[in-house]
């Protein structure tokens, strides 16, 4: 199928000690890293489904060090992988949406993170669709916590005003938004999610999708597996 759009997921390897810290306690880090891993497997998984996604990898750290390093080189081979590049989270946004319009060129970019595994490949869609069927130049997905889980945009180059947008903030997705607005785009909403910081973060999600790897790494901080 020829791709209509690039579906970029911004991943970090889940290394302990360095991935999702703020699950520990009652999570060790080697638990906390797993779940990081499984939420990526899980991603990869609903992003390598959708129909007509070119999918890219924008992926920074030691994947030799990372929680279930063999499955997540064995899931990047459905991929194409790319280096994060950039001082600031920003800045590696901007850097990721036009070094993946630069291998897909022409195409309209989503893009996501890792912490969202209850995505779906119907979800995925849906949020892409505004850019593809309805007429607009942009999108973004508000996450629970303030932020955003998604950005699409029509022409990735406008990924330049994430640059001056303060990250990791409750107050991120509106500014986002405002940056978005302020260049002359004009966004369509998408589905608010829940990204996952916190373990009552991790748990509601896992409840999302309790059929993955996320919801059994999930469950083991609990003492109990998934069947």
């Amino acid at each position: 199928m020829t791709a209509r759009f690039v579906l970029l997921v911004v991943a970090k390897a889940p290394v302990p000690g360095l991935a999702k810290t703020r699950l520990c306690p009652p999570a060790t880090p080697a638990q906390a890293a797993r779940i990081a891993a499984a939420a990526l497997l899980d991603t990869l998984d609903a992003v390598c489904a959708v129909p007509g996604a070119a999918p890219v990898v924008a992926m920074t750290g030691d994947l030799g060090s990372a929680a279930l390093a063999t499955e997540i080189g064995l899931a990047l081979r459905r991929v194409t992988t790319i280096p994060q590049r950039g001082g600031d989270f920003g800045a590696r946004l901007v850097n990721a949406h036009a070094d993946a319009a630069a291998v897909h060129t022409g195409l309209p970019v989503l893009q996501i993170g890792m912490d969202t595994p209850q995505v779906t490949p119907e979800s995925l869609a849906a949020a892409v669709a505004p850019v593809l069927h309805g007429g607009h130049d942009s999108v973004l997905g508000p996450a629970v916590d303030g932020g955003w889980w998604a950005l699409g945009l029509a022409e990735p180059r406008h990924a330049q005003v994430l640059a001056g947008v303060p990250m990791s903030r409750d107050d991120t997705g509106i500014r986002t938004l405002r940056a978005l607005v302020a260049s002359g785009l004009r966004p369509s909403g998408a589905a608010r999610l829940s990204d996952v910081d916190t373990m009552a973060d991790a748990r509601s999600v896992a409840a999302a999708c309790p059929d993955g790897r996320f919801a059994r790494a999930v469950a083991a901080v609990r003492g109990r597996a998934v069947a």
